[in-house]
């Protein structure tokens, strides 16, 4: 463990679990021994002479004080032991690459032409001339990182939405619309708290607006014994989501590509541990096969050490090909959180295991929005409708185009 963590640079967590579960015992340790010794001395007072008695009730007195004395501070040292216990971050697993930020990525694979067009604008100028994206408008109603989607990119967006359902319900997904309101022991179990808090909208009555529904569908079955027999559990869950996007001001801030309101697919999978690396490549092969379909170039990135979040044991990110602004950005992402977020959650199978779970984004709404924008686009400014996706939009809207 230990040197699974000095690869996350959390070494010193580890550390601090040590040292805080020593002091613990040692507590525990004198805890019981003063119970024992008030004990013994509280039955000895009905058997002692009446010359021994007072000694005897000043010392049950002395010991049952020192016991109220104890029992606070070892109180306080469980909390602060399973406070740092919770800090502790899943252990990477072995094919993660080591370093600290995503240039340390690597890639493992890439499908299309990431041609340089410079003709092609980006996505907001491209949503502005069709008149289907207003980021000016949505900054005066609701502050910087919102935008209004408008217009054909309405039925764009539930076309994505319905493509990507009838693909996962075909693959044995169960589709879910989720809470996007959840309370902080499902925050914790599914592993954003604590750490995380900064990113997370907190409203009234102690709920969490949710940044994934991951969060929500991890909570499906806490505190379950899952039939063994039945494994994978898949869900499709769709929701809006929410996020504050704290420490990334200044960057990303054109267009709907990072903001802090946002719909997606999200995909989640309750499976045997034993498949589990089996069920990740399953999962990535269903967000590879969704790009394609929508005829996006994109490239498969193995995350490093230093961008997991705290559940995952490896995460692998899938960056489509923005030609407008000539680079990949990541539009999903598809984590195996092994065991992390069962044991929070408490959820085992029939035979007594901590199970596995693993997310992975199916559509992120905006993003692939903005990604057909631009990699769809026209020379004379209108946006073709992948193909796949033609059954899903009203009669005849093959093609996106300015308004007048």
């Amino acid at each position: 463990m230990r040197k699974a963590l000095v690869r996350r640079g959390a070494e010193q967590l580890l550390e601090d679990v040590l040292a805080a579960d020593e002091r613990r015992r040692e507590l525990v340790f004198k805890l019981d021994n003063k119970r024992a010794a008030h004990n013994e001395a509280s039955k000895g007072i009905g058997k002692a002479s009446p010359d021994d008695r007072p000694r005897l009730l000043e010392e049950a007195k002395r010991l049952k004080a020192e016991v109220e004395a104890l029992v606070p501070q070892v109180d306080e040292a469980d909390e602060q032991l399973e406070m740092l216990l919770a800090q502790i971050p899943n252990l990477p697993h072995e094919t993660v690459p080591d370093g600290q930020t995503d240039d340390d990525n690597v890639e493992i694979r890439s499908w299309g032409d990431p041609s340089q067009r410079p003709d092609v604008a980006d996505h907001l100028d491209v949503g502005r001339e069709l008149g289907v994206i207003d980021t000016d408008k949505a900054a005066w109603a609701s502050g910087s990182r919102f935008g209004y989607l408008m217009g054909d990119a309405v039925f764009l967006e539930f076309a994505l939405v319905r493509f990507a359902l009838d693909r996962l319900v075909s693959h044995g997904f169960r589709p879910v619309v989720p809470p996007v309101l959840v309370r902080r022991e499902v925050m914790f179990g599914a592993g954003a708290l604590p750490g995380d808090e900064a990113q997370y909208y907190v409203v009234q009555d102690g709920l969490y607006l949710t940044g994934t529904s991951e969060q929500a569908l991890a909570a499906l079955h806490a505190e379950e014994q899952m039939v063994t027999e039945t494994l994978p559990v898949r869900y499709a869950g769709f929701s809006s989501c929410f996020r504050r996007e704290a420490g990334s001001y200044g960057r990303d801030t054109r267009g709907i590509f990072r903001v802090h309101q946002f719909d997606k697919v999200e995909m989640f999978s309750f499976c045997d541990p034993e498949v589990s690396w089996d069920e990740h490549g399953f999962l990535v092969e269903r967000q590879e096969e969704f790009l394609q379909a929508l005829e996006l170039p994109y490239r498969v990135m193995n995350v490093c050490t230093g961008e997991l979040g705290a559940p995952a044991a490896k995460k692998l990110d899938i960056e489509a090909w923005f030609p407008g602004q000539r680079r990949y950005r990541e539009v999903m992402s598809c984590s195996n959180c092994t065991d992390y977020q069962a044991r929070r959650l408490k959820i085992r199978t029939t035979d007594k295991r901590v199970l596995h779970t693993l997310n992975g984004t199916a559509i992120a709404v905006g993003r692939t929005i903005a990604a057909i924008l631009e990699n769809h686009q026209q020379p004379d400014g209108s946006v073709v409708v992948p193909d796949v996706l033609h059954p899903y939009m009203p009669s005849g809207l093959t093609t996106i185009s300015p308004r007048g």
